[in-house]
């Protein structure tokens, strides 16, 4: 009996992942299924590299959204792991234990607010106040309001993950540090924090992919200009709220073309998960060579 047991949970552990990779697989043939033709369409290099996008003369250039993108994610995780890796730092050593389980609770919280409300307070909240105080055009809507909403939204998975990755740093690490005549600073940044970098780095790439694919606190608070970014302070579009503003457009042309965004979308992601992957071999190999050393 117990035998049965345990084949038939590992047929239902195994049928859990097959079904994960099949999504992933779906959604991969779709995009490049009905995007590539999109694309080919087009034309490549004007797709990648037009600056103007009106569907309504079949011009599809999508470079200010690619720029858009790449600059409000890489603010949004500048903001956000800065505050959230101190958080983590602060929760793990420097934080009175009795606060450290509800100011955690506090902030794993954000993750259960809809995507809409952060919108809502970065429409409400944040762009008046940058258009009124920080703006030199006037304008609060752009890059950095939504960088700003993105780095709060970030903020639960880096400060999760990476105070996870400092406990399961051993102790002896940081005592062996104090005994040599560390301060506890030094302890903590100068050993205990390289020592957790594989794992921070994990809530990094994490961090990465929830700025790089968030829609709707994005399109209420970006603009929806698509125009090429000069300013922090200018209407714009990012990839993925230029996809929903035309996911209603009847248009075949228009469809294939936004679908195509999905793919340019979807190749970033995979580009920057691979290019952090290398980055964590590559530091867990130099770690071996001086543990060997």
């Amino acid at each position: 009996m117990t035998q049965a047991k345990e084949n038939a949970a590992k047929w239902i552990f195994a049928a859990a992942a097959a079904a994960s990779v099949i999504a992933v697989a779906l959604i991969c043939v779709f995009l490049f299924a009905g995007g590539i033709p999109g694309m080919m369409k087009i034309g490549v290099w004007e797709f990648l590299s037009g600056t103007r996008w009106r569907p309504g003369n079949d011009i599809y250039g999508i470079l200010p959204m690619i720029v858009t993108s790449l600059y409000v994610t890489a603010l949004a995780v500048i903001f956000g792991v800065v505050i959230g890796l101190s958080t983590a730092v602060c929760l793990y050593r420097f934080c009175p234990r009795k606060l450290v389980s509800p100011v955690r609770q506090m902030i794993n919280l954000l993750a259960g607010i809809p995507s809409v409300i952060y919108g809502l307070f970065g429409m409400t909240v944040i762009v008046p106040f940058l258009r009124d105080y920080l703006s030199p055009t006037g304008v609060g809507y752009g890059i950095l309001a939504a960088a700003i909403v993105l780095s709060v939204m970030i903020l639960p998975t880096v400060v999760s993950v990476s105070l996870d990755s400092l406990s399961s740093v051993p102790i002896s690490y940081y005592e062996g540090a104090l005994a040599l005549g560390s301060t506890e600073a030094e302890a903590t940044f100068k050993i205990v924090l390289p020592a957790a970098k594989s794992g921070v780095t994990s809530g990094v790439i994490l961090a990465v992919g929830r700025a790089l694919g968030e829609t709707m606190a994005v399109i209420m608070v970006v603009g929806g200009s698509p125009e090429m970014p000069k300013s922090l302070f200018q209407s714009v579009r990012t990839l993925t709220s230029n996809i929903a503003m035309g996911a209603m457009e009847l248009d075949e042309n228009t469809q294939e073309a936004l679908i195509a965004s999905g793919v340019v979308l979807l190749v970033f992601a995979l580009l920057l998960n691979i290019s952090f992957s290398f980055l964590k071999q590559d530091w867990s190999e130099r770690r071996k060579r001086r543990g060997k050393v």
